[in-house]
Order: C-alpha cells, then sequence, then structure tokens
C-alpha cells in the first residue's frame, strides 16, 4: 500500500505534539506501507540526512516546502478580502501546490493523507491530481470548539477583548471550514471521543468518523536517575501556543503564590521553545524557569516531582499528559487538561480545576513522596496504551476498509 502524508512541519526531530503525533503515524505505517511525505520546513529545520536519519529511514521519498512567510498587512488583508478562516491561509502556497502535484502524477497513491486543518486547502488539488486517491483528514483538534473556547476565556479579560472579537470571527468562519473539509474527507480520524462529538455535530455523520489517539514511544520516556534535570513542578509544550500560554499565566498568577507561601524554594520549570511575549514577565519570578528551545524534554520529565496541566483552553488531547506519564510522574491537572483521556481523579493523577484546590493538590504531593509514587505507577501502567505500535495499526484498518469497500 502506498501512502502519502501532508505535514504542516518536518515531523522530525519529534519535539511537539504536532510532529510527535505525526513521526510516530510515519513510524507505525512504515512497518506495512510504502510512505511519502511533503512536509513544510520551518526556519531552522534540515533536510540533510543526518540530521533526519529516522525520518530518511521510515519514508521513500521526502520532499519539503519552505513554510510561507505572512507579514501581519498580509494576514489582515485576508481577514477583511476573505471568508476563509486563518488557519486555513496560515500554510497555503502555491510551491507547495506545484510540488503535491508533481507527486500525485509521479505515483499512484492509495491513501493521502492530510495532517490537521492548516493542510485542509490542498484537498481539492489531491482530488484533481489524483481522483483514485482515498482522502484521510487528521483533525488533530476540534478547532471550532478551541476557538471557541479561546473566545470565552479572553471574554472574562478586558484586556483580551480584542482577542475575544477576533475569536468570534473565527468561531463562525471555521465552523463552515472545518465542515466542509470533513465533508469532503473520505474519512476523518479525532485524536479524543470529545473532538469526535464536536466534528460530528458539524458534520452531521455524513463522514465515519474515528478516534485514533495521539501516541508515543513509552520506553524512552524511562530514563535512569542520572540522566534527570530536577525541578519540583515542571510543565512542557510549544510556548507560543496560546492555550499553554493561557495554562502557565493562570498557574503563576493564581496557584503559583498559593504553593511558594507553603514552600518558598520551590521550584517551577517551563520547558519548551518560542516563548511568547506574554510570558517575558516570568524571566525575574523567584523559582521559575523558562527554558526556551532544548535538545530534550525527557530528562526534565525525569527530574519533575510533580508534573502539570492548568489548562483552561484547549481541544483534542494533550500528548504531553501521556509524556508525563510514561516518564512515571504524579499529575496535577485540569479537566480540561485531561480531556479525551479515561481517567479519573486519585486513580491514575489529580483533577482539580479552581486556583487554591489546584495549589492544595500540588502540595501534597510534593509534601508526600508516598503518593507521587503511588500515582506514578498507575500513570505509567495507563501510558502503556498510548504506545505507538498499539495506536498506530488502526490507521491500517481504516485505510483497508476504504480500499476493500
Amino acid at each position: 500500500m502506498k501512502v502519502l502524508l501532508l505535514t504542516p512541519q518536518l515531523p522530525y526531530p519529534p519535539h511537539q505534539g504536532t510532529s510527535l503525533r505525526n513521526f510516530h503515524i510515519i513510524r507505525g505505517l512504515a512497518q506495512s506501507c510504502e510512505v511519502s511525505l511533503l512536509s513544510f520546513l520551518e526556519p531552522g529545520q534540515s533536510v540533510e540526512p543526518e540530521q533526519i536519519g529516522p525520518l530518511v529511514e521510515l519514508c521513500q521519498r521526502i520532499e519539503t516546502v519552505p513554510v510561507p512567510q505572512r507579514t501581519t498587512g498580509k494576514r489582515l488583508q485576508q481577514l477583511l478580502m476573505t471568508r476563509r478562516p486563518d488557519m486555513a491561509h496560515r500554510l497555503f502556497s502555491q510551491a507547495f501546490n506545484i510540488r503535491l502535484l508533481q507527486m500525485l502524477q509521479a505515483d499512484d497513491f492509495d491513501v493521502v493523507q492530510i495532517e490537521g486543518i492548516e493542510l485542509a486547502r490542498y484537498l481539492p488539488v489531491i482530488r484533481h491530481g489524483s481522483p483514485r486517491s482515498k482522502i484521510v483528514f487528521d483533525d488533530h483538534n476540534a478547532e471550532t470548539e478551541l476557538q471557541r473556547r479561546n473566545f470565552l476565556t479572553d471574554l472574562r479579560q478586558p484586556r483580551r477583548w480584542v482577542a475575544a472579537a477576533y475569536s468570534a470571527e473565527q468561531v463562525r468562519r471555521l465552523r463552515k471550514f472545518e465542515r466542509w473539509v470533513c465533508q469532503q474527507a473520505d474519512w476523518v480520524t479525532a485524536v479524543s471521543h470529545p473532538d469526535k462529538v464536536q466534528l460530528e455535530k458539524l458534520t452531521g455523520g455524513i463522514t465515519p468518523i474515528t478516534v485514533i489517539p495521539n501516541s508515543l514511544d513509552v520506553q524512552q520516556f524511562q530514563l535512569e536517575a542520572s540522566d534527570a534535570i530536577p525541578s519540583d513542578i515542571v510543565f512542557s509544550g510549544k510556548m507560543d501556543y496560546r492555550p499553554n500560554v493561557d495554562a502557565v499565566l493562570w498557574f503563576v498568577d493564581e496557584v503559583w503564590p498559593i504553593v511558594r507561601r507553603e514552600r518558598p524554594s520551590t521550584t517551577f520549570t517551563i520547558v519548551g521553545q518560542k516563548p511568547h511575549a506574554r510570558l517575558d514577565r516570568l524571566k525575574n519570578e523567584p523559582g521559575i524557569t523558562l527554558t526556551g528551545w532544548v535538545d530534550r524534554v525527557e530528562p526534565y520529565l525525569a527530574g519533575a516531582k510533580v508534573f502539570v496541566l492548568p489548562f483552561r483552553v484547549g481541544s483534542g488531547t494533550r500528548l504531553k499528559l501521556i509524556e508525563a506519564m510514561a516518564a512515571g510522574k504524579a499529575l496535577v491537572s485540569t479537566a480540561v487538561g485531561a480531556e479525551g483521556f479515561p481517567v479519573e481523579h486519585d486513580r491514575e493523577l489529580l483533577l482539580v480545576d479552581e486556583a487554591e484546590g489546584f495549589g492544595t493538590a500540588v502540595l501534597h504531593l510534593l509534601n508526600h513522596p508516598e503518593e507521587r509514587q503511588r500515582l506514578g505507577q498507575a500513570a505509567q501502567e495507563f501510558a502503556q496504551k498510548y504506545d505507538w505500535r498499539v495506536v498506530v495499526p488502526k490507521f491500517m484498518e481504516i485505510y483497508h476498509e476504504l480500499l476493500t469497500s
């Protein structure tokens, strides 16, 4: 079977949610398929074989196109002059269009898989260039619902009302666009059951939707103690991503003072590339470290006493939750942070939504190592179900259904 994947950035090295999901999909599919890849290339990414060796070994062919650059003026023009959501413009490129058509004409792909809504405008190009190919749309987030939650969160803060107005308009546009994409694809995959429910509401059940969760290599997160970078509390994620920024700022403003009052020497490490300017004020906060880009997140997870997911907005699932679980960590999360996973409070993690209770839960775990060990062991057992070797074969089931029906 020949499969072509379209990805928004080169999925190696896999440093954040999107690239992690995409790399492990490729890793799993390559066990039984001929996988080709067409990807955007972000600044700083390399296509040199010595830099992306594992990807080269897995793929029959890798083609890349530079990420299109959009000025603020161009973005404003697109907002005013078109009815598409911002995400539909972000990665639309004539160069990518041309390369995609060339690949479709050069090879006879059984399946073309679109990884995320930012690449969804290429769906008509696939239909035109390869009418026989089946199209799978892997929707990494229920984007309309995610933007709606952004709107509701920003609406509560007067200083964020401009952002709320932007989100309100994007919700209207995304609803139409995401519905169109899902209805045009032959099959849709969602990362969680809540996302599936949201997408079914949009599409009216026209297209089959299957839940295929994010996956990882569980074994790579089980490090020796000597490899750990110690910190009391850890958060990880791409730090220019709006839900991550909101989560960290809420934790620092509302929860961190509760923790520091009882434990003044507590440390909090925020691990992730591209810290947003809204986080600049944290650089001088006692006990807080913003790492920026790191080679590997695993040593920071291994060294954490408590991992936090203080999310108020989001969609899909947080792969960072499974990473921390695979590392055997005790977690404190809001309901949004753990959304999409069949977890229970005090079984695999602690679930708390309000600031006072969140701080109390963090302090409880910091002060009781036996509780950290109990939850960490349960978390590690839970994470086994999300190993790529278990998850990715579900894509193969969809392909076989599409090609034999």
